[in-house]
């Protein structure tokens, strides 16, 4: 190191460690960890780095979070928040944060649902992606380029850009960071004509442990496999994706009917779920249940909901054959561009197009404070079952509680569940998406909305799959199970949780994480662990 390098090093040290003098005692390697950074960044240091006594940490780091109940006072919070700005900024933190002992907790977009990528129990620094969100748009090959830390929003809006007629298979919250979603699998309006997002992923940039770049050529099929679903921050950090993009119609139609439970909704639903997965894969088809009042009166209201590629008339000719209980007219129905039914599903489309751009956004989908589970549906619920189901969204602690259904069938059933690590394909039904809010006013009684979704989940035991209970990897839920605070574990344990996501995909994943990341650096409370 040349004399004017090491100066500059002691003195960055020297005046943080003067200004921050917590920073000894909060853990003896943060220095160290600083230091190697600084003799990596040199002059950039100050432009991608947050500790806790920056002013703007607080404002970084809470930016995305957007489950609040890991944005409080006792939350435990990183160290230090590295916003790399170029590709050598991610492989020196990956490097520092190795040799220092710190573990390294990924950021895309601040939604997991227990904040694992920005939350852990032990001594932790946040990279966070949020300067890595380029996308590029080849309209000709239907393909594009997005960076991890784009968001949804950004990406659907760059498309929309260039074409009416072109699309991506994924969500309707927009504020969803590219990078934790697709490494999860994501689900969307057009899983039934396209499958995941996940199926559309064709190659990716990736860092592995030891600093390296790789596509999908040079990092093998195996860690291909399994960047493409196996869920975020298990196998290293993925810079960006090539993805397919799929053909939309200029116009498609959307439709909700409400029904209560007065108006026949029992039955409606019960219906619903022989009728969901068979239509054709041009249909997205939803169903939502929640308690309200109406003339005084609690009632439980049951939204139907549907997505349609193509236009009214052959829509309601579709639904008359398929489902005329449900009565779908005309009026019921609004032809719109592709992009303005995310807008409708997300439940702002009284907004601009522009709102997707809005990373600070707080979707009306999610309370400031829940908690959420899923659940696979193999078999029909029997009308007796609804009528228990009912009687528990009634409870006073189920006063936010919400339950969604999402049809499956089309594509989902036609891929073979070991294509990706996802493996929720042919034989569901459908899937029950469960959630309880509540805001900063009702916080004193949080531990009752916990209490009250974790009973119902147990609840719902006999109507769901078995053997195992299935779960979604981006529905992260601790309940199910998770690795101890250093994110070691034994393969035992991490079954509990991890056939839960995978199922017999689980094997494969741990052969490949043993393979690409022996010391396991990559690690948090539900990653996948390594062979022992």
């Amino acid at each position: 190191m040349k004399a004017s390098q090491y100066f500059s090093m002691s003195l960055f040290l020297l005046i943080l460690l003067i200004s921050c003098p917590w920073l000894i005692s909060a853990n003896p390697h943060l220095n160290n960890f600083l230091g190697c950074l600084d003799s990596f960044y040199s002059n950039d240091i100050s432009k991608v780095i947050y500790t806790q006594n920056n002013a703007s940490y607080s404002s970084v780091l809470n930016a995305t979070i957007q489950n609040l109940r890991f944005s409080t006072p006792t939350t435990p919070k990183p160290l230090v928040i590295v916003t790399p700005l170029q590709t050598s900024h991610i492989q020196a933190t990956i490097r520092c944060s190795r040799t220092n002992g710190l573990n390294l907790r990924i950021r895309s977009g601040g939604h997991d649902f227990e904040g694992l990528s920005y939350v852990s129990q032990v001594p932790f620094v946040v990279l966070d992606l949020t300067n890595f969100r380029s996308v590029k748009i080849d309209v000709k090959n239907k393909v594009a380029w997005v960076q991890s830390g784009a968001i949804l929003g950004e990406f659907y809006s760059e498309i929309a850009k260039r074409s009416r007629t072109l699309a991506f298979p994924a969500g309707i919250c927009h504020t969803v960071g590219v990078g934790g979603y697709l490494s999860g699998g994501g689900y969307g309006l057009l899983l039934r004509k396209y499958g995941l997002a996940v199926d559309n992923v064709i190659d990716a940039v990736f860092i592995d442990v030891n600093g390296r770049i790789l596509k999908r050529k040079s990092m093998g099929e195996d860690l291909f496999w399994a960047i493409r679903g196996g869920g975020g921050g298990s196998f290293g950090v993925v810079l960006s994706w090539k993805v397919k993009l799929v053909s939309v119609p200029s116009t498609v139609t959307v439709f909700t009917i409400r029904k209560t439970l007065e108006e026949n909704a029992t039955n409606l639903v019960h219906q619903w779920q022989s009728v969901g997965h068979k239509l054709p894969g041009d249909i997205f088809s939803a169903v939502t249940m929640r308690k309200v009042n109406r003339n005084g009166k609690p009632t439980i209201l049951v939204a139907f909901s549907s997505f349609f590629l193509g236009e009214t008339n052959a829509l309601i000719t579709l639904m008359k054959a398929r489902f005329p209980e449900l009565g779908l007219k005309k009026e019921h129905c609004t032809e719109m561009s592709w992009i303005e039914s995310i807008l409708y599903f997300g439940q702002i489309q009284n907004k601009s197009i522009d709102v997707l751009l809005d990373r600070s956004y707080k979707s009306p989908l999610n309370a400031p404070w829940f908690k959420t589970k899923l659940d696979y549906v193999k078999n029909p619920i029997p009308k007796a079952g609804f009528e228990k189901i009912w009687s528990k969204l009634y409870e006073e602690d189920a006063e936010t509680a919400a339950m969604a259904f999402i049809a499956y069938g089309g594509k989902m059933a036609e891929i073979p569940e070991s294509a990706t690590p996802f493996p929720h394909r042919d034989g569901n039904l459908y899937h029950i998406a469960y959630t309880v809010g509540w805001d900063g006013e009702e916080n004193t009684k949080s531990q009752r909305y916990m209490k009250w979704i974790r009973k119902f989940y147990s609840f719902m035991t006999p109507f769901v799959s078995k053997s195992p209970r299935g779960a979604y990897v981006n529905y992260r839920d601790d309940d199910i199970g998770t690795n101890n605070k250093k994110g070691e574990t034994s393969y035992a344990k991490a079954s509990v949780w991890g056939r839960k996501y995978f199922k017999n995909n689980f094997d494969k994943l741990i052969y490949i994480k043993t393979k690409v990341d022996p010391h396991n650096f990559f690690k948090h409370e539900q990653s996948i662990p390594v062979s022992v």
